[in-house]
C-alpha cells in the first residue's frame, strides 16, 4: 500500500487495457480498483460478496437477472452516469457494458475474481483477474 496520495486521472492514465482492474490501493481487506471499460463484460455473479461500481467518466450500463440464467429475460438494466453509484447484490448475475467507454473505480474483497465465481465462457477481451498492481 502507498502512503502517498493517489491521483485517480494520472493513474488511468498509466494503462490502456480494456475490462483489466489495477489496484490503487487497500482498505483493510478491501481493494480499491480502478478500470477502464468499453463494449461488454459477460454474464456473471459473485456468490460471496456485493460489487460496489463508482463510474468516473462515461456511462456505463449493468444489466441485472434473478435465476438461473438460462434466460435474459425478467431482469432490469441500470444505467449510470459520471458520478453515479450502484452496488450489485452478492448472487445476483449481471453484465456491466459501456457503448461509447466508462472509467471506473471498484471496491471489494481482496482476492475477488474480476468474472466472478459463476460466469459464461470468458471471452478473449475480458481480463479475468483479481486485480494488477498499479504501475
Amino acid at each position: 500500500m502507498r502512503d502517498e496520495p493517489i491521483d485517480l486521472h494520472t493513474a488511468l492514465a498509466a494503462f490502456d487495457q480494456l475490462w483489466s482492474p489495477r489496484i490503487v490501493t487497500r482498505v483493510n481487506d478491501y481493494d480499491v480498483r480502478i478500470a477502464k471499460v468499453a463494449g461488454e463484460h459477460l454474464w456473471h455473479a459473485h456468490e460471496d460478496t456485493d460489487e460496489f461500481f463508482l463510474v468516473l467518466d462515461g456511462e456505463l450500463s449493468i444489466a441485472l437477472r434473478d435465476g438461473d440464467g438460462a434466460a435474459d429475460t425478467g431482469g432490469r438494466t441500470v444505467v449510470l452516469g459520471t458520478g453515479a453509484v450502484f452496488v450489485v447484490p452478492r448472487g445476483v448475475e449481471h453484465k456491466p457494458s459501456s457503448a461509447d467507454g466508462a472509467s471506473l473505480l471498484l471496491f471489494e474483497p481482496a482476492g475477488t475474481s474480476s468474472v466472478g465465481d459463476r460466469h459464461e465462457p470468458v471471452p478473449g477481451h475480458v481480463d479475468a483477474t483479481t486485480g494488477h498492481p498499479l504501475g
